[in-house]
């Protein structure tokens, strides 16, 4: 019995938590920033993950909230921590920008690499592209096509657009090449039938 109630607290609960992120989301879309912050506000205090990514934007972009880039890192980080890979990218920005959190190459790599796990295409390019210039990180051509491949793979353009690039600069790659062709041909299909 005690499980039973213990199950539907949590039930109503994370339902009123994604309610709060929902209202936010409303009063955001109205330019209700001040709303839109406290409804994440008491979102992110109850662990929902998206609710602190998007108070994160609000206070990096000064939106209903006093701007404060280290608000924002602590927001994106509990985000990421939470299984939302879009904060990792977003707090990625914060240590390459230097947003008065420091400047962190590879704190930044590793949330990067995080995003990327997470299937965000971006974070795969941007983390193939750092490795075939060696920056922030030893330049590694075999890694740099292996996150631009995954990144390609997702959908992601620029990355199918870079690979290319890179396959055109190396004459080792046939197999890719043929790979690469066949997976851009089916993202155009697949692009047609949406």
């Amino acid at each position: 019995m005690k499980k039973a109630v213990l199950l539907s607290v949590i039930l109503l609960t994370t339902g009123f938590c994604e309610d709060l992120f929902e209202l936010g989301l409303e009063a955001y879309n109205k330019s209700e920033f001040d709303k839109a912050a406290k409804q994440w506000q008491k979102a992110c205090d109850d662990n929902v993950a998206r609710a602190c990514h998007n108070l994160g934007i609000l206070y990096e972009d000064a939106q209903g909230v006093a701007q404060d880039y280290n608000k924002a890192a602590e927001l994106y980080k509990r985000s990421c921590d939470g299984g939302f890979a879009g904060s990792c990218l977003n707090l990625r920005a914060l240590y390459i920008k230097d947003q008065g959190i420091g400047q962190d190459y590879i704190k930044a790599i590793n949330l990067y690499k995080k995003a990327c796990d997470g299937d965000v295409a971006q974070a795969c390019h941007n983390l193939g592209v750092l490795y075939a210039l060696g920056k922030g990180i030893n330049q590694d051509y075999r890694s740099a096509k292996k996150y631009v491949f995954k990144a390609c793979a997702l959908g992601f353009q620029d990355g199918c657009d870079y690979l290319n690039k890179m396959i055109a600069a190396d004459d080792n790659d046939e197999k890719i090449e043929i790979i690469l062709k066949t997976m851009i041909k089916t993202i155009n299909h697949l692009k047609q039938i949406d």
